[in-house]
């Protein structure tokens, strides 16, 4: 993601705010954001963009901009999450107040075990999420992947790292801006489930995708506000 954007998102959350809990996996939850923008960045604003792990998630782009701005958003998210949800083994949550999106795919499905190639299966899931982004803008997209706790660090990091870029090339194949796009794997350090049970274990095989409004949809909303 541009670095204008990572400092917009850092100035826009960096007053005091309270962590948001709503749906986020620990990939976004983690230390709440303390008052004033240096506080906020230690906490790790920037790290939902940049990569770091257990990143702060603010209370919301409304709560900051005001009711009207974060109810535009939300409108405009909450037309594409209906969108998403159409789409075969992807599960949608909307998250932080309704102004961003959860999509969780399972690796069992975008997957061969130990594998990072798609399957066709996947292949036409993901045609329908890049038609879904391409019809949608105004939005900054983050991947993230992750494995179950089977086998070594050394194994199971570069595993999820590739299975979230294989992702990320695949929607830049369909014409997707990879400027609008950000890949990272996590390994087996964020599971969702228990990874002494099998169902667990193929729970916590996934990949994660954060649909974020950019900043022309949080300008827009604001004039659109007034």
């Amino acid at each position: 993601m541009k670095q204008f954007s990572k400092l917009f998102f850092i100035g826009l959350l960096g007053g005091a705010l309270v962590l948001s809990g709503c749906g986020a996996s620990n990939t976004v939850k983690g230390g709440g954001i303390g008052a004033g923008a240096g506080a906020a960045v230690g906490a790790g604003i920037g790290a939902i963009f940049g990569g770091g792990k257990g990143a702060a998630w603010g209370a919301g782009i409304g709560a900051v901009l005001g009711g009207s701005t974060g109810a535009i958003i939300g409108k405009k998210m909450d037309k594409q999450a209906a969108e998403l949800a159409q789409i075969e083994g992807a599960q949608v949550e909307k998250v932080n107040e309704g102004e961003a999106i959860k999509v969780t795919f399972d690796s069992g499905i975008l997957f061969a075990t130990n594998s990072n190639t798609l399957n066709t299966a996947s292949r036409t899931s993901l045609d329908k999420f890049a038609a879904s982004l391409q019809n949608n803008l105004d939005t900054d997209v983050k991947i993230y992947g992750h494995t179950d706790s089977t086998g070594s660090d050394a194994i199971n990091n570069p595993l999820s790292q590739r299975r979230a870029e294989s992702v990320y090339n695949y929607l830049v194949s369909k014409g997707v801006s990879g400027s609008r796009l950000v890949s990272e794997g996590f390994g087996s350090t964020q599971p969702i489930a228990d990874n002494n049970t099998t169902v667990g274990r193929t729970q916590n095989r996934r990949v994660e995708i954060y649909i974020l409004p950019n900043e022309k949809m949080i300008r827009e909303a604001q004039e659109q506000g007034r």
